[in-house]
């Protein structure tokens, strides 16, 4: 039976600059990090009050295809590829303590149906969306999106 999710990927573009991000400026905690053989390594971070969940900081490499690999890194420096969700208890005073810290917003805090939402980026240009979620219904997400869900779209806002 399966009981949770215990591991996610997050491709980065240096192992390092990243475990430095999401522990220093996001606060999680360094978990596994290990060199396996030249051109891997192994490295966890994650929050400290979900010690079952493991995010894996990987830059892209072998074994995959070299077509693959520089089609994740493509996608990188665009800067539109998605990590992540991560929920806070204060979405307003938390965008502005990572945006003291150097954190590019892409969205600022606004209201959703669902609680209220801010879209940032790491330091390899990811996405992370932010909620401080509330309790919502299949009604107010449909009053709120209408005929057109675009309108849940956090950069269709943005600055």
């Amino acid at each position: 039976m399966i009981t949770n999710i215990s591991l996610v990927t997050v491709w980065v573009k240096d192992i390092e600059e990243s475990k430095a991000f999401y522990t220093n400026v996001l606060g999680f905690e360094a978990r596994d990090d290990v060199i396996l053989g030249d051109d891997f390594r192994w490295c966890t971070v994650g929050h400290p009050t979900q010690p079952e969940l493991h995010v894996h900081l990987s830059t892209p490499g072998p074994p995959m295809s070299p077509e693959f690999v520089d089609a994740i890194k493509r996608a990188l420096d665009q800067g539109g590829t998605f990590a992540f969700g991560i929920s806070t208890d204060n979405c307003v005073a938390t965008v502005a303590e990572l945006e003291k810290k150097g954190v590019e917003v892409l969205a600022q805090p606004a209201e959703r149906p669902y609680g209220v939402e801010a879209l940032i980026r790491d330091n390899s240009g990811n996405w992370i969306v932010m909620v401080e979620a509330r309790e919502w219904t299949v009604e107010e997400m449909a009053a709120f999106a209408g005929d057109d869900p675009s309108t849940l779209n956090p950069m269709a806002n943005a600055e």
